[in-house]
């Protein structure tokens, strides 16, 4: 379970270990920046841009997870991506955030998860 918020509703925080990362590093290939050439000629949505974008944040977010998971958490608050160009046509995505292990809240009434 991730969210950008500091708490997950229905759930009490158990354990904090600390801030979890995943770093992709990407560049488009010679082949693939002749295509985006042509869609950036004819204006609009690049989608081989908009397609290398998506997949890297996924990435990134799957090694957090991972982390994540490693420490024994099975959860990830204040999740958030960042993107910095390291050099000309190459970019890193990294998305963190804090892992933790969270329980569901019981209702007292029944015993069962809110």
């Amino acid at each position: 379970m991730s969210t950008t918020g500091p708490a997950l509703d229905g759930y009490r925080v158990m354990q904090t270990f600390g801030v979890v990362r995943g770093i992709v590093v990407r560049s488009r290939g010679a082949i693939g920046m002749m295509g985006v050439s042509v869609q950036r000629f004819f204006g609009g949505n690049i989608t081989l841009l908009t397609e290398l974008c998506e997949q890297s944040r996924a990435d990134a977010f799957q090694l957090a997870v991972q982390h994540a998971e490693s420490l024994g958490a099975n959860g990830m608050l204040a999740m958030r991506y960042d993107a910095t160009e390291v050099m000309q046509g190459v970019t890193e995505v990294l998305c963190y955030g804090t892992a933790v292990r969270v329980a569901a809240v019981q209702d007292s009434t029944t015993g069962l998860p809110r």
